[in-house]
């Protein structure tokens, strides 16, 4: 048998993926386990969304579609922007991919060579290294903890580029903190990105309508760095469409030109029928999506105080997604008969063999005193986990 390449050996397995598929396999076995380990919202897509893409069967979308997307969705992402966002995209600007994580890896191999540095602030969504390693570039981690709400400055920016420097790639909302850089933040970083224009910012936006604190904030708002800005947003977070794999790219032609030559030879075009599906959610009826946020934000509000009052637990409010990051690390070192809490994943170990609650290692995002979990399922099922985590943090001595 041939050995596996070393591109795939470097690669570490997705913890969130690794941890849900742990609690399936516990669940299969009997086991009573609260999963809230994965990032999707608990709703169903939207009625008019899902009779579209029954009527694009019906009219035969059955057939290969372009490489870069369908020209009516790839116009309405053009109209979203505008409308959403107040940015000017063309069509030829944009190309739509099999969900979020394609666009950015895309971006990213089409961006980095061997030896570059892609800078990404700590914590940060556990694929962007992965995907830095794919494209065999050099991952610069930004730290940030609690304290600053998780967020990097622009001094720690200015520090980090090098001439090696290629990229830099964040989210806002963020997963896995739930913050939210404002206007004046983001332009604290545009600033130093201006001078430094051989670096390409990939702004991840797929959280962009869940957000609890008002209007939402693109860096590619500010006009002296739009060509060295790409915004990666999709379906998936704001219209409930996980499944449907319906992510998309803008960015500069040039980019978006390689885009579609590197797509067009891993996977072409994306699911033609999920195109059809995502051009009704961006063009049609969006009073679902306020709806969504009220019930979200009810349930952060539920999260955080409940973690607020476990002693030991360090908690700010995030201002978007659906994800708490609380710092434990009050509890590395201690223990519960046998059972010894090292780090993190020690924690969340322990949380799923003793509470039967699935969390992840906050170390996956590059946060090793925290652990991350969602509150995108009910208050009933969030209350329920909430009462096993309490119950075994506060067995640990």
């Amino acid at each position: 048998m041939s050995a596996i390449s070393n591109r795939l050996m470097s690669l570490s397995r997705s913890a969130t993926l690794a941890m849900n598929q742990k609690s399936r396999e516990m669940i299969s076995q009997g086991i009573d386990i609260i999963n809230l380990s994965i990032g999707e919202p608990d709703f169903d897509t939207p009625d008019y969304i899902k009779e579209a893409a029954i009527q694009a069967i019906h009219d035969n979308f059955s057939h290969y579609p372009p490489v870069p997307g369908f020209l009516d969705l790839r116009e309405a992402v053009s109209l979203k922007l505008k409308r959403d966002n107040d940015l000017d995209y063309r069509p030829s600007e944009i190309i739509v991919s099999n969900g979020g994580k394609q666009a950015i890896a895309n971006a990213m191999l089409c961006i980095v060579n061997p030896g570059d540095e892609v800078i990404i602030p700590a914590p940060y969504w556990v694929s962007y290294p992965e995907i830095v390693k794919l494209a065999e570039g050099e991952s610069i981690i930004l730290n940030s903890d609690i304290s600053q709400q998780y967020k990097i400055t622009p001094e720690q920016l200015e520090a980090a580029i090098t001439p090696r420097s290629k990229a830099f790639i964040f989210s806002s909302p963020s997963n896995p903190t739930g913050q939210i850089y404002s206007r004046d933040e983001l332009a604290g970083l545009a600033a130093v990105f201006s001078r430094h224009p051989q670096l390409m910012v990939i702004s991840d936006e797929i959280y962009e309508h869940i957000n609890y604190s008002g209007k939402h904030e693109s860096i590619a708002q500010f006009e002296e760095i739009r060509n060295q800005v790409v915004v990666i947003n999709g379906v998936s977070k704001g219209y409930a469409m996980t499944g449907w794999r319906i992510g998309f790219l803008a960015g500069p032609e040039w980019l978006v030109t390689a885009c579609q030559k590197l797509q067009g030879q891993y996977t072409s075009g994306a699911c033609a029928i999920a195109q059809k599906a995502a051009l009704s959610a961006l063009t049609g009826d969006q009073s679902f999506i306020p709806s969504m946020i009220k019930v979200f934000r009810e349930r952060r509000d539920l999260v955080v105080a409940r973690l607020k009052s476990m002693p030991g637990v360090l908690i700010d409010q995030p201002q978007g997604a659906f994800y708490v990051l609380p710092d434990i690390s009050s509890f590395f070192g201690k223990s519960k008969g046998e059972i010894e809490i090292r780090d993190c994943e020690d924690i969340a170990m322990y949380l799923l063999n003793e509470a039967h609650v699935a969390t992840v290692s906050g170390a996956a995002f590059g946060a090793p005193g925290t652990i991350r979990f969602s509150y995108a399922t009910s208050t009933e099922i969030l209350e329920k986990g909430l009462d096993r985590i309490q119950k075994a943090l506060s067995n640990l001595k």
